[in-house]
């Protein structure tokens, strides 16, 4: 599924958030946007995904406006793995799974024995097999991102948004998490922080910074020292990996003389 951004603004009161933004994600390709904090990240992916809506513009899958499709067919194409996953009450890990069956139930409709195999499946392909009747609120923070994602990988759908879907997960489990996405070749719009982790796994970045697109190209063109200390204010060294063909960047101290 591809996925169209056209000049969307969004505001609250009178702080302007997102400033006239346009972007294109192909299908099948993996976009990471980046940016500091407050440049417009999470706001951006809650417009695609429908939690806001935006002030202007418009956002269309596979050519069709979402003002035009319900939420439960917007749900059937599109899967999402937030920022904040907490529950009021306590599940087990089985009944958070399940919850990305909901877009294909009718009202009233009980899960069936291909859901729980569906669940299972999930569980298993993000390590945690065995874990469904485990109380959602006693596994780590890892854990729950984990599940979270099986959530994600249940819902069957072609496109996958993640805001900041390596936090609280150790470096074997955040590399796993981002090649379960690239090996499930969805269409994937992720909100990350970690530039390699965005680099390594990333077909393309988009940049944000005070609520407006600064930069949309391939890691290894974008991210140059001068790039990252333009968007962080933070400098660094860039170096291609000859085994990996991609860029990795190491962070200097503030009294190093690059990008000076």
């Amino acid at each position: 599924m591809d996925i169209s951004v056209k000049n969307i603004s969004f505001s609250i009161k009178n702080t302007v958030i997102l400033s006239d933004i346009s972007a294109s994600i192909a299908s099948m390709e993996c976009v990471g946007i980046v940016g500091p904090n407050g440049s417009g990240k999470s706001t951006l992916l809650k417009c695609i995904y429908r939690v806001l809506q935006p002030d202007a513009g418009e956002i269309f899958f596979d050519g069709s406006n979402i003002k035009n499709m319900t939420l439960k067919e917007s749900a059937r194409a599109v899967s999402v793995m937030a920022q904040d996953n907490s529950y009021a009450f306590d599940f087990l890990v089985e009944d958070i799974v399940l919850l990305g069956r909901t877009p294909y139930k009718k009202m009233l409709q009980f899960d069936n024995e291909a859901d729980y195999k569906i669940v299972k499946n999930a569980l298993k392909t993000v390590g945690l097999a065995g874990f469904e009747k485990r109380n959602f609120s006693a596994i780590s923070g890892g854990e729950k991102q984990r599940v979270i994602l099986a959530r994600a990988l249940a819902q069957n759908t072609s496109c996958l948004i993640m805001d900041e879907p390596t936090n609280h997960l150790d470096i074997k489990y955040q590399m796993q998490t981002m090649e379960i996405v690239k090996k499930h070749k969805f269409t994937s719009i992720i909100a990350i922080h970690d530039l390699n982790i965005a680099a390594l796994y990333c077909d393309r970045i988009i940049a944000l910074k005070d609520g407006q697109i600064v930069g949309n190209d391939v890691p290894e063109k974008l991210l140059t020292p001068e790039f990252i200390y333009y968007l962080y204010e933070v400098l660094s060294e860039v170096h291609m990996n000859k085994k990996t063909g991609k860029v990795n960047i190491i962070y200097m101290p503030s009294d190093s003389n690059i990008c000076k």
